[in-house]
């Protein structure tokens, strides 16, 4: 492998940082890039898991208990149990940031510039689909690939915002118990793999991702509960926007406090790098956080659901007794957003109001249910993704590795079973990987257009 031509002023920060190492950190980019998935636990049976890491020869990443490396010529991405949201492909170094923010069941969690996903669907696993996620993304476009990766995932307690990070303070001060903040950086740490972030940096680029990486944490801070914990995270390697940043934010809020600082480097493990830093704030509660929460409290309000919605829900609630019916939402309610039924997901001391949503972009409200057309309801592809073949009515199984499982993930119709009749669950190994309706022996493909594997 060719190593990218580096600026003088890079390598020149590099000796800066490592003295003696500097040549081993440099003849690091001679290297291949090094390759991971993460383990959905909430998908993965002991059988699955075993299956794939005896199979394509993976390796454990020894900072993360889901992570696995694995080499060419395996492909994961283009395996039928990639779409099925089995695994997460992620960067070794990048999945140091969850274990160290180490959220819980039941919390509620903020991933603050979430795309494409890896940190919020390694949050989510932790989770255990009990608490709130909510994870956002100020980009629009990115957005979209963020909640078309939760969906894969199968994630039902995660909601899926397009705001600024001014935009979430203000709605949701005082929110949160964890945020992760895997802040926009100067991309140090993608050189051995992107040659546009090498053509891109400089030490002008590197000034002005700290001064924005300083704004997004004052909101941060705001979204922050008293005695909550904030992991920040970069891919990249200079002081500027790591320890000196960190220094300029428990100095401007002396109630946070610096835990523990690491640092993954391409010279001494497998990663492409990355620094993590763990934060708390003190759980004194100051007048202006609780008055600040009385306000928001007060305005607490729901409106009354409309006739659309509630035919909607009566609608899916009469489909789902006949066609899902071991299914059960967890707590939250239900939105309908044009033909769209959502289950907004809610949690103990954080529900989700009507006057949150005012103005808020929302590329997924929680899980689609489906769509109300004409009194008649459809289920949603996420649906299928985030429910269990045994709590289907109808259920069509085959291996992963079958052809009757590439021609689904193709779009096409099956031969099917002449019994089985109307909404089925298709699945791989066990995993949903979307509906298909049955009638007459024949199977009618409605996996999204936009996710069949056409090559």
């Amino acid at each position: 492998m060719d190593k990218p031509t580096l600026l003088s002023a890079y390598t020149e920060q590099i000796a800066g940082l490592l003295g003696p190492e500097t040549r081993a950190f440099l003849e690091s980019y001679s290297q291949h890039k090094v390759q991971g998935l993460r383990i959905n636990p909430l998908k993965a049976t002991p059988e699955l898991r075993e299956t794939i890491i005896s199979e394509w020869n993976l390796k454990a990443v020894p900072w993360c208990f889901e992570g696995y490396y694995y080499e060419e010529p395996h492909r994961p991405g283009k395996h039928p149990c990639h779409a099925a949201g089995l695994y997460y492909i992620q960067e070794p170094s990048a999945m140091s940031a969850v274990e160290l923010l180490d959220p819980r069941p039941g919390e509620n969690v903020l991933d603050m510039a979430a795309a494409p996903g890896g940190k919020t669907t390694h949050i989510a696993s932790k989770l255990w689909g009990q608490g709130l996620l909510v994870s956002n993304e100020i980009h629009a476009g990115r957005a979209k690939i963020l909640a078309e990766n939760v969906e894969r995932m199968g994630l039902n307690n995660v909601i899926v915002t397009n705001s600024t990070p001014a935009g979430l303070s203000e709605r949701f001060p005082a929110c949160f118990d964890r945020i992760m903040l895997d802040a926009p950086c100067s991309g140090e740490g993608m050189f051995r793999k992107d040659a546009e972030a090498v053509r891109e940096w400089s030490p002008e680029l590197v000034a002005m991702c700290a001064s924005r990486q300083q704004d997004i944490l004052r909101d941060a801070y705001k979204l922050l509960k008293p005695g909550g914990w904030l992991a920040y995270s970069t891919c990249t390697f200079n002081k500027t926007e790591n320890e000196e940043v960190m220094a300029w934010f428990v100095s401007e809020f002396p109630d946070m406090s610096l835990v523990r600082t690491e640092r993954i480097w391409p010279h001494i493990q497998r990663g492409e790098g990355h620094f993590v830093a763990l934060l708390r704030k003190d759980d004194t509660e100051t007048n202006e956080t609780a008055r600040t929460k009385d306000t928001t409290k007060a305005k607490n309000s729901r409106k009354r659901p409309s006739r659309e919605l509630d035919s909607a829900w009566a609608g899916f609630n009469a489909w789902q007794k006949a066609d899902l019916p071991g299914y059960t939402p967890g707590p939250g309610r239900p939105l309908l957003f044009g033909e769209s039924l959502y289950w907004l997901p809610e949690n103990d001391g954080f529900a989700i109001r009507d006057e949150h949503l005012t103005g808020l972009k929302l590329p997924r409200a929680g899980l689609h249910l489906g769509e109300w057309k004409k009194n008649r309801f459809e289920p949603a592809h996420a649906l299928a993704m985030a429910s269990k073949p045994d709590e289907a009515r109808g259920v069509f199984n085959a291996s992963a590795e079958s052809e009757e499982i590439r021609s689904f993930l193709r779009g096409e119709t099956l031969a099917v079973d002449a019994a089985l009749k109307g909404w089925v669950l298709v699945a791989a190994d066990g995993l949903p990987l979307g509906w298909g309706k049955a009638s007459s022996g024949q199977l009618k493909n409605h996996l999204p257009k936009g996710l069949r594997q056409l090559h």
